[in-house]
Order: C-alpha cells, then sequence, then structure tokens
C-alpha cells in the first residue's frame, strides 16, 4: 500500500523526522481558517509522480490566491488521479536538496540504502549521482555514514543526515515498509534539516498486523481506493530517443533498473510502474494480465522500441500468468502484421508492427517449462542479466 504525501509524514513524526507545520485542506472554502501563516505551499495529495510539472503545488501568498489555487488543484487530474485531500504547508528555504531512500531490495534479499546529493525534481542528476549501501548485517549507524560519505557530505551533515537515515531505518523495520523515501531533504542556511517530501509504500502482506488505517485517518473513499483499485502510472522519466521501456511492479524496483541502464550510457523511453493491494492470487493474476494488456497496447505508440524490460518480482503462479499474457501479445501481433502483408494495399502493408525483444526478470518456476516460451521472450531471475540482455538487444539494432 503507497502512502500519500502527508500520511508519509505522519509516521516521520512518529519517530522525530523535521517536518513543516501543515494542515490537510479537503474543501478549498476551509482555507479561510487556515492555521499556517503565509507564504503556503499546496500540495495535490495523488500517488502520481511530476505533481509540480503537472500544476499539483503552488505557491500562495494570501488567502485569495489560496482559495483559488485550492479549486485549481482539487479539479486537475494528475494522470488520471483526482486529489481528496490538499496538504497546505509552510514554506522552506532551502540552500541544498538531497535524496534518501531504504528499498526492500527481492533479488539481495536486503535492505539497501540509497542517497544522491542530487534531490528535487532533476531525475538526470538525481540518477547520476545516485549511491548505495547493502544492509548485509544487522543495521547501524555505521551504514548510515558510510551512505552520507559516499554521497559527498562533509562535517555536521554527515552526522545529521545519519541521523535521519537511522531514523527512516527504524520506521522500514517497525512498520513493515518495501519503501521510505525522502525527496527532496532540504538543507536551510543553518545547517537544518527537514523532510519537504516523502514517500512510503507498506508491505501489503503486513497489512494484518500494521492498523495503519485506522492511525493514518485514511477518507473512507480513500481507503476505498487504496484497497480495492487497481492502479498503473507512467513514470515522469521520459526521453525520447531512448530504445527501452521499463516496466515494474514498484517505484523502488523501477529506480534501481533505471539506475543500472544509466550507469550503460542508455537513456531508458519510459517507466511505467504498476501498484496493486490485492492478497488473493485469483484478484492478482487477474490484474496483472489486464493491466499488461493496457501497458502493451500504450506501448505501441513509441516508435523506435527494441526492448521492454519488465521486472516483476512475484509468485511463481503470478509470474506464469505475466510470461502468458506476454507470450499471447506476440502471438496476437505477429498474427494481425501476417494478415496485413496479405493484403494488397499500401495502407494495410504499413500497419504492419515491429516486435520489441520483451525481457522478463522474474522469479523463475520449475512448472516454466510447460509454458511456450516466444522467440521474441527472454527469461531470467537475475536483475543484472536481464540489463544486459537489454543494452545487447539494443546496441545490437
Amino acid at each position: 500500500m503507497e502512502l500519500l504525501e502527508y500520511q508519509a509524514k505522519e509516521l516521520f513524526k512518529m519517530v522525530d523526522i523535521p517536518i513543516l507545520p501543515s494542515q490537510t485542506i479537503k474543501d478549498s472554502r476551509t482555507i479561510k481558517q487556515l492555521q499556517i501563516p503565509y507564504p503556503v505551499v499546496l500540495k495535490s495529495q495523488v500517488r502520481s509522480g511530476g505533481r509540480g510539472k503537472a500544476g499539483g503545488i503552488k505557491f500562495v501568498a494570501n488567502t485569495i490566491d489560496a482559495i483559488a489555487a485550492a479549486r485549481t488543484i482539487f479539479n486537475l487530474s494528475i494522470l488520471g488521479e483526482y486529489p481528496q485531500v490538499i496538504l497546505a504547508e509552510a514554506h522552506y528555504n532551502t540552500e541544498r536538496e538531497f535524496f534518501l531512500a531504504i528499498v526492500l531490495d527481492y533479488d539481495l534479499q536486503c535492505p539497501v540504502l540509497l542517497g544522491s546529493a542530487c534531490g528535487g525534481m532533476n531525475v538526470n542528476s538525481l540518477l547520476a549521482n545516485l549511491q548505495q549501501v547493502v544492509i548485509d548485517d544487522e543495521f547501524s549507524l555505521f551504514y548510515a555514514r558510510r551512505l552520507a560519505a559516499s554521497m559527498g557530505l562533509s562535517g555536521q551533515l554527515i552526522c545529521s543526515v545519519s541521523e535521519i537515515i537511522a531514523k527512516m531505518y527504524r520506521l522500514f523495520q517497525e512498520k513493515d515498509l518495501d519503501l521510505i523515501e525522502i525527496n527532496p531533504l532540504g538543507v536551510n542556511k543553518n545547517g537544518e534539516l527537514m523532510a519537504l517530501d516523502g514517500k512510503i509504500t507498506i508491505n501489503d502482506h503486513a497489512l494484518g498486523r500494521q492498523p495503519i488505517i485506522a492511525t493514518l485517518n485514511f477518507p473512507q473513499d480513500q481507503v476505498k481506493n487504496a484497497l480495492d483499485r487497481p492502479n498503473w502510472h507512467w513514470l515522469d522519466w521520459q526521453n525520447k530517443s531512448g530504445k527501452i521501456a521499463v516496466v515494474c511492479s514498484s517505484f523502488d524496483l523501477a529506480l534501481l533498473s533505471w539506475d543500472l541502464l544509466n550507469q550503460n550510457r542508455l537513456s531508458p523511453a519510459c517507466g511505467i510502474t504498476i501498484d496493486h493491494n490485492f492478497v488473493d492470487l485469483e484478484s492478482r493474476s487477474q490484474f496483472y494480465r489486464d493491466s499488461l494488456q493496457q501497458i502493451l497496447a500504450e506501448l505501441e505508440s513509441i516508435e523506435g522500441l527494441k526492448a521492454v524490460l519488465i521486472n516483476i518480482w512475484e509468485s511463481e503462479a503470478i509470474n506464469g500468468e505475466i510470461i502468458e499474457t506476454i507470450a499471447d501479445y506476440i502471438r496476437a501481433t505477429q498474427e494481425s502484421n501476417l494478415l496485413s502483408q496479405q493484403e494488397e494495399t499500401d495502407y494495410n502493408s504499413d500497419r504492419s508492427q515491429t516486435l520489441p525483444k520483451f525481457i522478463l526478470r522474474i522469479l523463475k518456476g520449475e512448472n516454466f517449462s510447460n509454458l511456450k516460451i516466444e522467440e521474441n521472450m527472454y527469461l531470467s531471475s537475475s536483475l543484472e542479466d536481464s540489463i544486459d540482455k537489454a543494452i545487447a538487444v539494443v546496441k545490437s539494432s
């Protein structure tokens, strides 16, 4: 379950990660009762990325401007999602911005600390400076300081950033998180730190022992959406000249995949994350099948696509569904191309579609030998091997 920013910050408050004075707004008319002194930042509370570029974050200096801005934000759809809540937050002057995250790496089977000295909206700079530290033993402040030092920090900043990382790890462990992220972590002229934005994903299988809905005061219809509504969305990372599409089952997997590709000087054409909150196998299977069918149809519009890297870490049964869905799509496209080639008109012959190579990084099972693996498919349980294959496909084309 992916929390909204204001809910993530309520968890930050529990472990004394510094956050700004804030107030949630459910109706633009209640702006008049705002208890935070101006200037104020109004933020759309949706799960999609790219809120700032889409117009979902606005700085306001007075009540009149705030009411107008709130009305605009409430009526603004960001990748198909309308906010039910707006977060009003005090303004903060920063001199530097960092990126910090802790993700559960299912391949390594341990948490990984991520950090960049270039936080904020510039994803390319963030990834170019991304550092990681694998937690291969019991966590200690040593790991946090190692990450801070690798980010190029010095002096008091190493200590203060390390303390923030330690508090993040406490939340990560106690609340059964798959991901905790602060981006940006702002630093003012006095060297004081402030978590200006936050993202938290709770492991779906842990919700039964984490009464998170009761403690975070979810609106009832938001609870329904969070638990029942399937969701996949485009990441705000696009490159028109890219030849690889990245499809992942979580943001942290997308970030790791993107970073590995960029280390090899390949910037993907686009990224998509598939999010769900289904526990039962049947619902998850149908969700992945439906979502992948929609995603593959959308990817047809991207010209010059040579490879689709699908990085989904799921059960053997779900992975079997994923393989069959991709295989069905390949066969259907090939049959369509064959029919087009048999037509005599130039119009129909131009409809023929060139299939990319589908590289599936999934947990392979013993029963996969019974499935028909198409020529355009490549399966691996290793992320590094899948990345190498995707790079080889692009370079050979």
